[in-house]
């Protein structure tokens, strides 16, 4: 390289992204290290660049600083680079050979000024982020037990295993775990799950209890992206894109809520957006903005459908309108004064004694008999179930709590959960786990069972747990008569709900009374 024309203007080096009048496209430090080194994958910056011993001038440059010339050693450096510190070209050339200034004598402080200026420490902001491949890492060559953030945190890690009753063999994984992690973590580090999930799971580590452990000692950042945002993305996929932007806010209203709605439900929410991605993509192709769709389109797409599909669609259109509404993207609501009529639901029919039956030869453990009679007795769905907690138990005065709703509590239910406290006690004596029914995964930590864990045991059986619930209350308005109230003093039911009920219950005992069976004739699951 030749001498550089004063009248050149300044550039970035390609390789070290150093700043300055170039020579050319590389500042001249790189392009000498680049005339005697060959290409390759960097292992720190993961560029396709020159390399010495698989790292490149930046990172080589990196460690240099962060050695600060004390070691002549910089691979350990090179390990634990996460950021790279920019500069400016030929700058590290010029300080090396400008003779050091003399230095200037301190001013008097006050001890007070001096011990605040001790404590201070600045940190260099970071430019530019590195991930890290914690899969490389091995114990012998990487490990650094004194690292004063291993060192909390696996403090930390023993703290909850002893709390929670943790086996001694999941403290091992997750003390194994926090020394890949934090053996190179410097302060301002953040340790996000889409690095280290690779390096656990291939070793067989437990991820969950790792995050746990992280995020009491503030080191864990979760990059994961939601499931909802990638379902949402590909149900408005081929909406316009004036349409799909208020599509995207009512959806995202509807599952977290807003200043004056509350958060719905997970299958809720995707009902109301399966609801009116039809009618939506047809609108795409006319419109741009939900503005412009008027009330005849909106009568057109309800006489699409029929059933239940129909009302579905109404409902989440009018919804929909009414969220565009209220945030003031559209200037009036085309969906009022539309309605479609309920659907007559059929008449509720009760179970056989030989699908209870069946339901109740497949319970053959506690849990499982316990869950049996929480949906035959109490009428409970399987969310309640999950949720119920200890503090929900009260047996000396035979009473729960289930779902917010204090129900007596009968001797088939107090047997099976006396069988299941002990059982659960034997298995796991010191879980801190506030819920009844716990696993082997949840007894670790403070979190319900999962749904399917719940309901698996009767699936694809004629009495399945929503089949028992429904035929408990079918059953309470046939024994005690078609009386709404009553249904809703003694399931906590809406007035809808309580009628339907009740309408199938009456309807049940005329067809009886017409048979010239009697009433008796109803299958009777309180009696069984």
């Amino acid at each position: 390289m030749g001498r550089v024309s004063p009248d050149k203007r300044a550039n970035s080096c390609l390789a070290c992204f150093a700043w300055g009048v170039l020579p050319g496209r590389f500042c001249r430090a790189c392009f000498s290290f680049g005339q005697n080194h060959a290409k390759g994958d960097c292992a720190g910056c993961h560029r396709v660049v020159p390399l010495k011993k698989d790292y490149c001038r930046l990172c080589w440059t990196q460690a240099s600083l962060e050695a600060a010339d004390e070691v002549t050693v910089l691979l350990p450096f090179l390990l634990r680079i996460r950021h790279h510190q920019l500069f400016f070209a030929s700058m590290r050339r010029a300080l090396a050979t400008r003779p050091l200034a003399r230095p200037r004598r301190p001013s008097p402080t006050s001890p007070a000024t001096r011990a605040a200026g001790r404590e201070q420490q600045w940190e260099p902001l970071r430019l530019v982020e590195v991930r890290r491949d914690f899969t490389r890492f091995q114990r012998s060559r990487d490990a650094d037990l004194a690292n004063p953030f291993l060192i909390e945190a696996r403090h930390a890690a023993r703290v909850v295993a002893e709390a929670r009753g943790w086996p001694k063999q999941l403290l091992r994984q997750v003390d194994r775990a926090l020394v890949i992690l934090l053996s190179g973590h410097v302060p301002g580090d953040r340790v996000r799950h889409s690095e280290m999930f690779p390096a656990l799971r291939a070793r067989g580590l437990s991820v969950g209890r790792t995050v746990e452990i992280l995020e009491r000692v503030g080191l864990f950042e979760d990059d994961r992206q939601p499931a909802f945002d990638g379902w949402l993305e590909r149900q408005l996929d081929g909406v316009a894109h004036g349409i799909r932007v208020d599509v995207e806010a009512w959806a995202r209203t509807l599952q977290q809520g807003g200043p004056r709605s509350q958060p719905r439900s997970q299958p809720t929410v995707r009902n109301y957006v399966g609801a009116v991605r039809p009618v939506l993509i047809e609108w795409s192709g006319r419109h741009g903005h939900l503005r412009e769709v008027t009330r005849s389109e909106i009568i057109t797409a309800r006489d699409a459908v029929h059933g239940n599909e129909r009302e579905n669609r109404v409902v989440a259109l009018r919804s929909l309108f009414r969220h565009a509404k209220k945030a003031g993207t559209i200037f009036k609501n085309p969906t009022g004064r539309i309605h479609v009529g309920r659907q007559p639901g059929g008449v509720i029919l009760s179970l056989s004694a030989d699908e209870v039956a069946e339901t109740v030869a497949v319970a053959t453990t506690p849990a499982v008999r316990l869950i049996v009679a929480l949906a035959a007795v109490h009428a409970a769905r399987p969310t309640a179930i999950r949720h119920l907690l200890l503090d929900d138990l009260d047996l000396g005065n035979r009473r729960l709590i289930l779902a917010g709703h204090a129900r007596p509590l009968d001797e088939l239910t107090r047997r099976a959960l006396l069988d299941w406290l002990g059982y659960r006690t034997a298995r796991w004596p010191v879980t801190l786990n506030p819920y009844v029914l716990v696993t082997q995964q949840t007894a670790l930590g403070t979190g319900p069972v999962g749904r399917i864990w719940v309901t698996d045991p009767v699936r694809g059986l004629a009495a399945t747990l929503e089949r028992l619930r429904v035929d408990r209350q079918l059953d309470e308005a046939l024994t005690h008569g078609p009386d709404p109230l009553h249904l809703a003093a003694v399931f906590g039911f809406d007035q809808k709900t309580a009628i339907r009920y009740a309408a199938s219950a009456r309807q049940l005992l005329e067809t009886a009374e017409q048979d010239g069976d009697g009433p008796q004739s109803v299958p009777d699951l309180g009696r069984r």
